[in-house]
């Protein structure tokens, strides 16, 4: 599910102009946010040089804003624009449909199935590993019907 392809056919069913490399931080913007850079390298799983690169990239474009972090004003935190949220759910709308498409020959039975048990999956992960902001994400986004 994490492979460059799939990011792709999502940001051209969204319609948008988006380079594929800023597609993660700024969807995990959007949902974590205000989040440091440290911890946003983290969770895509790139060098924060890298991240803070793409992070100034996202604000130059006006999707995001970045911010003294209130405990500690040496650290800037991103935040999500109107505008930065505008694409993301031009995003989530494309996801849905793509999903419509994916699951629209399952059965009901089938579809309820997968549901519960990515919801097993996930608290299994969070039990193992521990709690954070975005466990659970992809089965909430399930949950959801996104």
């Amino acid at each position: 599910m994490n492979r460059p392809q799939n990011d792709e056919a999502l940001i051209r069913e969204a319609g948008i102009k988006l380079d594929r490399a800023l597609f993660p931080p700024l969807v995990l913007i959007e949902r974590l946010g205000p989040i440091g850079v440290v911890d946003l390298a983290e969770r895509v799983g790139r060098d924060y040089t890298t991240v803070s690169r793409q992070v100034a990239r996202l604000e130059s474009l006006g999707l995001v804003r970045r911010q003294p972090q209130p405990g500690d004003r040496r650290v800037r935190e991103s935040v999500i624009t109107d505008e930065g949220r505008v694409m993301t759910d031009m995003l989530d709308a494309a996801r849905f449909r793509m999903a419509e498409q994916v699951f629209e020959d399952w059965d009901r039975k089938d579809f309820d199935d997968l549901v519960r048990l990515m919801r097993r999956f996930t608290d299994a992960i969070e039990a193992r590993v521990g709690s954070d902001s975005a466990d659970g994400a992809l089965a909430d986004e399930i949950d959801e019907g996104t």
